[in-house]
């Protein structure tokens, strides 16, 4: 990518992150006064493992049972809905976007997290300020090429360590982990990042995804052992 469609892209990013800046500062993952869980605290100065979940190394793999058939040459990102220009691309397009670079710890709702994973991909927020948003979205509701789907605030998206990753440890993602392109939410449990993920759309309104629908927290904190609605 050219420095000037690079520095457009930044600029982009940060002008729609102001009018949410507030807002994510505020957020529980960024500002509980009360914390649940043990260690050394992390960058965003909440304890290490959060509250109920164990250490491994080892990374489970957890999905709907459905092995979706998508590659490097067939994946494709949408970014639409509550937008002013919808944007769609391929993996090359993909990266040839900035990328970033991010040490992130893994928290699965089933009680397991992984530590200090090595990530690359782009800012979610990237993407979503190429697509301008209209005043009107508040709300994310991402969808993967299984038919799954999850939702976040707006202000939780942009958040910088939200990330459509491409690359763990190294390598290119694993088909079983959500590869070729997956979404990850550093602050949030991970079932709130889309495998597969094949669309990004702006709403209005909240709109609840599947384990949203079923049962599970519509917040997904960590460290408030928000697992269940």
């Amino acid at each position: 990518m050219s420095d000037d469609k690079s520095h457009r892209v930044v600029a982009a990013r940060m002008k729609l992150k102001a009018r949410f800046e507030a807002a994510m500062a505020a957020s529980p993952s960024v500002a509980d006064d009360t914390p649940q869980g043990t260690g050394p605290n992390n960058r965003h100065g909440m304890p290490r493992l959060p509250v109920g979940q164990v250490l491994t190394h080892k990374w489970p793999v957890l999905d709907l049972g459905i092995k979706p058939s998508v590659d490097t040459t067939s994946w494709r990102l949408r970014v639409d809905g509550a937008v002013e220009r919808p944007i769609e691309l391929s993996y090359t397009e993909l990266l040839a976007l900035p990328q970033t670079e991010l040490d992130a710890d893994f928290h699965c709702v089933t009680t397991w997290s992984r530590m200090d994973l090595q990530w690359i991909g782009v800012r979610l927020s990237d993407l979503i300020a190429a697509a301008s948003p209209t005043d009107a979205a508040q709300f994310v509701l991402c969808h993967a090429y299984d038919d799954y789907t999850t939702n976040l605030p707006l202000h939780e998206a942009l958040k910088d360590d939200v990330l459509i990753a491409h690359t763990v440890q190294g390598e290119p993602l694993q088909h079983d982990h959500g590869g070729p392109v997956r979404m990850i939410t550093p602050q949030l449990y991970a079932w709130k990042g889309a495998k597969w993920i094949s669309r990004i759309e702006l709403l209005a309104a909240d709109k609840l995804g599947f384990w949203e629908r079923n049962g599970y927290s519509n917040t997904a904190l960590p460290w408030r052992n928000d697992r269940y609605s």
